[in-house]
């Protein structure tokens, strides 16, 4: 498969699968008569895993550690299973801080509710921020 061919049957951009080969996550050989890279189904069962693996959160860096692994003939599932052992109480504190974010925003929003629209006057940039965040250091 050229690299256009194995884009569409992944799902992915051929700039992707260029990014994932010059990173030798998927490997290509040159077709002597032309010089194009041309891909077998390794390499799209190999984009198929990085998908998967990117949705449960694994880093390039990190698939490409499993890779490793698997290439080597060493089973990679005790480290995945660490790592995602990891990940699951890092994202909880992410989603614990995107909530609190969203608290923050959702404040901010009600308070402006009641807030003219102010002009730069030379001393001032906007208002409803200048302002909400005086009112929000009064509450701490």
């Amino acid at each position: 498969m050229r690299v256009s061919e194995l884009a569409l049957k992944a799902q992915v951009t051929a700039e992707t699968v260029r990014h994932y080969t010059r990173r030798g996550l998927i490997r290509a050989q040159r077709d002597p008569n032309n010089g194009y890279q041309l891909y077998d189904d390794l390499a799209l069962q190999r984009l198929h895993f990085i998908r998967q693996a990117g949705e449960l959160g694994f880093s390039l860096n990190q698939i490409e550690e499993i890779f490793e692994q698997s290439d080597s003939g060493d089973s990679p599932c005790p480290m995945v299973r660490d790592l995602l052992q990891k990940k699951v109480p890092e994202t909880q504190l992410k989603i614990a801080q995107l909530q609190k974010h969203l608290a923050t925003m959702e404040n901010a929003l009600a308070a402006w509710d009641d807030m003219p629209d102010g002009t730069p006057n030379g001393h001032s940039i906007c208002c409803l921020i200048e302002e909400w965040q005086e009112k929000n250091t009064d509450r701490e």
